[in-house]
């Protein structure tokens, strides 16, 4: 772990102390790009990574953050159920600039702009989360409660059916 936090991760910082929370962002020497490599970092569980992905509405062309649990996978239809409207995949350059952040390391908060949240309902199972901090190798952690309170998620079903 280093002591001095990278710009990127400053921000998430501050952003996190503004909406009223003590949380302490935490940098690894190690990636935590992918929820694995997040697990073993901080020695959790990877169901307790609450991982940020963004999606671009393929109607309105709008960011969409899902922050689902580090063990499950995305399903685009119950998402498209829950708001009416198809989902894609967004590629790096839309990412960075809906959020201000890159790929791997987008944090549920401190955005550039508001963003339209769902928070995989999955999350809700555990006492305590991490999220990703503004880089590919910074964290935080915090409780599901938390998370939706500070960001205005809508809690959802996003997870794939097992097969």
């Amino acid at each position: 772990m280093t002591n001095q936090l990278k710009e990127s991760s400053q921000k998430v910082q501050q952003a996190v102390q503004a909406l009223g929370y003590d949380f302490t962002v935490v940098e690894f020497d190690q990636s935590t790009r992918t929820s694995a490599d997040a697990a073993a970092a901080i020695g959790c569980t990877i169901a307790q990574i609450a991982k940020s992905l963004v999606f671009r509405g393929k109607t309105s062309n709008t960011a969409i953050l899902i922050i689902a649990s580090g063990e499950n996978r995305v399903d685009e239809k119950k998402v498209k159920e829950f708001l009416g409207e198809n989902i894609g995949r967004a590629d790096a350059d839309f990412v960075r600039e809906q959020t201000g952040f890159a790929i791997g390391g987008v944090p549920p908060v401190g955005h550039t702009q508001p963003l339209t949240t769902l928070i995989d309902e999955d999350l809700l199972k555990h006492e305590v989360i991490w999220s990703a901090a503004g880089t590919p190798n910074a964290v935080f952690r915090l409780t599901p409660a938390e998370l939706v309170s500070m960001t205005g998620g809508q809690v959802v079903q996003v997870a794939k059916a097992a097969s």
